[in-house]
């Protein structure tokens, strides 16, 4: 199972991702997004090419209902989807490793810091796929790639 992972991708009614992102979107059996996207219509578009679950950011303010978490199953693969800007712990991944300690997940995925991030932690697998529209700081773009293939997850950074 291929998965794409994006996170705080920001974008305004009228604007979309790049087109870098899009080629790479082939062959994808999942995409999840872990909030801020402040515009529905990503959604819609990102669902054209596979299923979309995603979780609701601090920035985003629209009426559509969103979780705030969510765990996603996928080939005996437990996933914590978060954004992980609120909860107990000084950074944010502290705060989405929080949000799970009792769910018993293989991996969480997170956002809100920009920042691409891949540890181990505690036997569970965290991953930020950092940002393909707001870099901030950082010296790319990027997002995320993953592959759960038995019982085995392949987690990387697509920078550009």
């Amino acid at each position: 199972m291929r998965i794409a992972v994006l996170s705080d991708t920001h974008l305004r009614a009228g604007k979309s991702l790049p087109s870098f992102v899009w080629e790479q979107l082939t062959n994808i059996d999942l995409i999840l997004h872990a909030g801020d996207l402040t515009h529905m219509g990503l959604l819609e578009e990102l669902a054209c090419i596979a299923p979309v679950r995603a979780v609701k950011g601090n920035c985003d303010s629209w009426d559509i209902s969103l979780p705030d978490r969510d765990i996603i199953e996928c080939e005996a693969i437990k996933i914590g989807l978060i954004h992980g800007d609120t909860g107990r712990g000084k950074s944010t991944q502290e705060r989405a490793y929080a949000a799970f300690e009792n769910c018993m997940v293989d991996l969480i995925v997170f956002g809100h810091s920009h920042i691409p991030f891949i540890e181990w932690k505690n036997g569970i697998l965290m991953f930020n796929p950092g940002s393909p529209t707001d870099k901030r700081r950082e010296p790319q773009y990027s997002f995320g790639l993953l592959t759960i293939q038995q019982w085995q997850i392949e987690a990387k950074h697509l920078y550009f």
